[in-house]
């Protein structure tokens, strides 16, 4: 029996995918196997950043180093936007992109006979216009597993790349959304994150990404529904309501921010105002006071003032979060940014970054320490084998840690935080 491996970078929406792949090939003959030594190796590279480029390119050559008679084939964001930088300088057998994957058993096989380098690119990202199904997917995490329900993104903003490697906003149906996810809870999922590019952008027909997250609540026995990420604007009254009503709604929001300042945004071209996004931060809130609220923010975008950086500092502790994903701004060339010269210093950049996961750290202590004493339920997903306990996650995505002499991986306990 052929072998085969997967290895991603970057968003849950490449975790999601290589285990969509990993069916397929299951489903195929093939065995699936973890580690680095197997017949096929098969890559999903990242392009958010310079350095997840950087890692995309180092992977290569590890995986190739470690296999050298072994079929290698990349696909993902940085195969779309550099497939010819990979072509002529990585030792790679089939490049794809974003889009062709449905026909990788096909290239593979092609490639056993002829041992000629296949490349299917289809550049026309912005015709993109049907969601690519991948099968279902019987792969992923232990307890935890991911449902993509959306692809691409129209919003444009002007230091992302993701819109010219993943094309338009298109959705999966609603009826494969939801069949896939009933079929992991079958297989003893207790917990399914919904991720996309920008999931609050699904549509279908008349579904929403509201009525989707209802429906997918409604599946018996499923005993957690996260949420990857979403903008601020496409928090609705219905969701809203969901997430004060049905406990098996995570109670954790990842809500895009990028910045604090208005004159920032602007650059960015994010749509909308910080007094926009606070009035939604408030909103849920006050339909679950407990929530936590976590964000993204870029810190030394082109022409980001000390006064702007202050502005967006002061703005983040206004908002009360749970904490915050801090990335300093990455030139990508290709978007509208990479031409403006009004570029921050790196050292200026630095300093902002430490003075942001300083603030991160603060709120997160502050976060924590409103549930001293609190019973959760919390999902056990690993074990720790330096501390010897067993780690999960409640609902509102505290860490717990603790000690049992029965293996509780998967399984939903009380405990006190």
């Amino acid at each position: 029996m052929s072998t085969v491996s997967f290895f991603y970078l970057g968003c849950k929406v490449n975790h999601y995918e290589c285990s969509a792949l990993a069916s397929l090939f299951k489903a195929n003959g093939y065995e699936v196997v973890d580690g680095d030594i197997s017949d096929v190796c098969v890559i999903n590279t990242c392009a958010v950043t310079k350095t997840s480029e950087q890692k995309s390119r180092q992977l290569i050559r590890k995986i190739r180093n470690k296999n050298p008679n072994s079929i290698v084939v990349v696909h993902g964001c940085f195969s779309q936007h550099a497939h010819q930088f990979i072509k002529d300088n990585l030792p790679v057998d089939i490049i794809l992109g974003t889009k062709h994957r449905d026909k990788i058993l096909e290239y593979v096989e092609q490639f056993k006979i002829d041992k000629k380098q296949i490349v299917d690119i289809d550049l026309k990202t912005r015709l993109f216009d049907t969601y690519e199904e991948l099968g279902t997917t019987s792969c992923s995490d232990i307890v935890r597993a991911y449902l993509k329900i959306q692809d691409g993104c129209d919003h444009f903003c002007s230091y992302c790349l993701i819109p010219f490697t993943r094309g338009k906003s298109r959705s999966r149906s609603f009826s494969s959304c939801l069949n896939e996810a009933r079929f992991l809870v079958e297989q003893g999922y207790k917990e399914i994150v919904v991720t996309g590019i920008d999931v609050g952008s699904y549509k279908d027909g008349d579904y929403t990404f509201s009525s989707l997250i209802e429906a997918l609540l409604n599946i018996p026995n499923l005993s957690r529904l996260r949420i990857s990420s979403i903008e601020a604007s496409q928090i609705d009254d219905k969701f809203l309501f969901l997430l004060k009503t049905r406990d098996n709604l995570a109670k954790h929001i990842h809500l895009s921010l990028q910045s604090g300042c208005n004159d920032t945004l602007k650059r960015m071209n994010r749509l909308y105002t910080s007094e926009e996004y606070l009035r939604v931060v408030n909103k849920i809130y006050d339909a679950y006071p407990s929530v936590a609220i976590t964000t993204d923010v870029i810190v030394g975008f082109n022409g980001e003032s000390e006064q702007e950086f202050n502005e967006s500092y002061n703005f983040i502790k206004k908002c009360k979060f749970a904490s915050i994903h801090v990335f300093p701004y990455s030139i990508r060339e290709g978007t509208n940014a990479s031409r403006d010269i009004n570029i921050i210093a790196p050292k200026i950049k630095k300093e902002r970054v430490k003075k942001l996961l300083e603030l991160s750290k603060e709120l997160n202590r502050n976060y924590q320490s409103r549930f001293k004493g609190e019973v959760f339920d919390v999902l056990f997903e690993s074990y720790d084998e330096k501390d010897k306990k067993y780690i999960g996650h409640t609902s509102n995505y505290l860490e717990v840690k603790v000690e049992s002499k029965n293996n509780i991986i998967g399984e939903i306990l009380k405990v006190r935080y």
